[in-house]
């Protein structure tokens, strides 16, 4: 790898931690929005959506350059394809976190419905996977992007007890129902935003090794750490 190269393709790895922080902290302020009712932070998050969206469009284009001028092979052209596609997902993970900002928005007028919600556990393994996705993606760690595969089904099945506790509460009391839903699709977008992780996941183990694992499920990840 040329030393021009090598420059380029740190300054990409930096403006991917860049964007991804702040992705983190949209998701964080769109969360504390929600749990306490600030309406005011949900503006904000929904604001800083045009940094994310420009940093996104400058990543591309730094991306674009590389190819351009230094026409990269084998590992140093799969690293800027994943990080092409990485940097869409962290845009989309900011989207999210803005329609979670909506509908905290919308749920500060209420009072908190009182019923035990999986928020806390489910927040956390969101924050969690986002941040051990980049990590993976920095250090070319395979083995940390296979924990973060096998993580995501333990998001999905909070996001199927939130469905569950919140149904339940919408037959017994339709008075809920309307802050029911917004909170159902608050839990969507947790979900999604893990999806894009394990995204983000599946295309380290392609960039270190070069083999597609999407569609594998959290299986093919167990069997890989032990194998690893």
């Amino acid at each position: 790898m040329s030393k021009h190269l090598q420059r380029d393709i740190e300054a990409l790895k930096k403006h991917l931690l860049d964007i991804g922080e702040m992705v983190k902290d949209a998701t964080d302020k769109a969360i504390q929005a929600l749990i306490e009712r600030q309406r005011e932070l949900a503006e904000e998050v929904r604001q800083g959506d045009e940094c994310i969206d420009q940093k996104e469009v400058h990543i591309e284009e730094e991306c674009l350059k590389v190819l351009a001028l230094h026409q990269p092979v084998a590992a140093d052209l799969r690293f800027i394809i994943v990080v092409m596609k990485v940097n869409n997902d962290l845009e989309r993970m900011g989207d999210l976190a803005v329609n979670i900002a909506q509908r905290a928005a919308y749920l500060s007028a209420f009072e908190p419905l009182q019923i035990d919600l999986a928020f806390p556990r489910m927040v956390e393994g969101v924050r969690t996977m986002i941040h051990e996705s980049l990590d993976a993606l920095i250090n070319q760690d395979t083995q940390l992007a296979l924990q973060v595969l096998i993580k995501d089904d333990q998001i999905d099945a909070l996001n199927r007890e939130m469905f569950v506790v919140l149904q339940d509460l919408m037959q017994k009391d339709p008075e809920s129902i309307e802050q029911a839903v917004h909170l159902l699709s608050v839990s969507k977008h947790l979900e999604r935003i893990a999806d894009l992780a394990t995204n983000i996941a599946e295309d380290v183990v392609f960039m270190v090794e070069g083999e597609m694992i999407r569609h594998r499920g959290d299986a093919f990840a167990e069997r890989a750490l032990k194998q690893g």
